[in-house]
């Protein structure tokens, strides 16, 4: 059984109005326990609506969406409780810390979860050291810390409920490429430790090419494409078609195509493309 399920979802705001938008258009899906999701899309595109209702932050016009086959709008109760399974990490998250230090913001989940003080101390320790956020940090106002630092608090704050599954919007989106490698690493850790399950939404292509078992393609309230990153990533001309960009090895490999060399369409990382590159210097075929 998947850990979610969205059934002939849609979405529809300002219904009934001059502004009316459909963002979400009878969208259908599973999510499985233990993998990581990419999803991509260009602005507007709903991927950032779809990922508010599997929390229930925001409500279906139609449709349901099922946590472990249990529809998460049945009971008041069933939506609050989902909200501590299901973790959503926004954009720029450090611009919603608010405690006077890091401790407090990490601790404001678990807290509300009514767990004990030992039990809190000891979540915001693990989730500290999972988003690798030093324990020296911990009585430090968020406003000391750097933007990373910030984030990987935020990051933190979330982890800090142990939720089954964790989603998390842009996590890299302003860092520069060591602290957006340090994060990537960081839920890459956590999910191998946790078992758990990982949903992430990034305009970078290179780092969603990198990370996820498995790719969703919004484009115009609706899934244009379910796959692995390589079944995904050879259909390029059609992924530039919806206004996206590609990661830089399958943008070479492109290039290379169109000057005749006969290489696969299903290349997405720079060491796959490397490998086939000396391979095809050598006269072998790539492995």
């Amino acid at each position: 059984m998947p850990i979610l399920k969205v059934e002939d979802l849609t979405h529809v705001y300002s219904q009934g109005t001059p502004f009316e938008k459909v963002a979400i258009d009878h969208i259908s899906t599973e999510i499985h326990a233990g993998e990581v999701l990419g999803i991509i899309g260009h602005t507007g595109s709903g991927k950032s609506t779809f990922i508010q209702h599997l929390n229930g932050l925001l409500k279906p016009t139609s449709g349901k969406v099922l946590f472990d086959g249990a529809d998460i709008h049945a009971t008041r109760e069933a939506t609050r409780d989902v909200r501590f399974q299901v973790g959503l990490v926004f954009q720029y998250p450090e611009y919603q810390l608010f405690e006077e230090t890091v401790f407090k913001d990490i601790a404001f989940g678990p807290r509300n979860m009514g767990l004990s003080e030992s039990e809190i101390g000891e979540r915001v320790r693990e989730a500290a050291y999972f988003a690798d956020v030093p324990e020296a940090l911990l009585e430090s106002s968020p406003l000391e810390l750097s933007g990373g630092q910030k984030r990987r608090v935020a990051i933190a704050g979330v982890i800090a409920m142990l939720p089954k599954v964790l989603i998390l919007d842009e996590p890299t989106a302003g860092l520069d490429p060591a602290g957006r490698e340090s994060i990537l690493q960081r839920i890459l850790d956590y999910r191998r430790e946790t078992e758990g399950t990982v949903l992430l939404i990034s305009h970078s292509m290179d780092d969603i090419a990198r990370v996820a078992t498995r790719l969703l393609v919004f484009d115009r309230g609706r899934i244009a494409m379910d796959g692995t990153p390589a079944q995904v990533f050879e259909r390029a001309e059609q992924l530039k078609d919806m206004g996206l960009t590609v990661p830089a090895a399958t943008e070479i490999a492109l290039a290379l195509r169109r000057r005749g060399i006969d290489i696969p369409e299903s290349i997405y990382t720079i060491n796959y493309l490397r490998k086939l590159l000396v391979s095809l210097g050598e006269g072998d075929a790539p492995c």
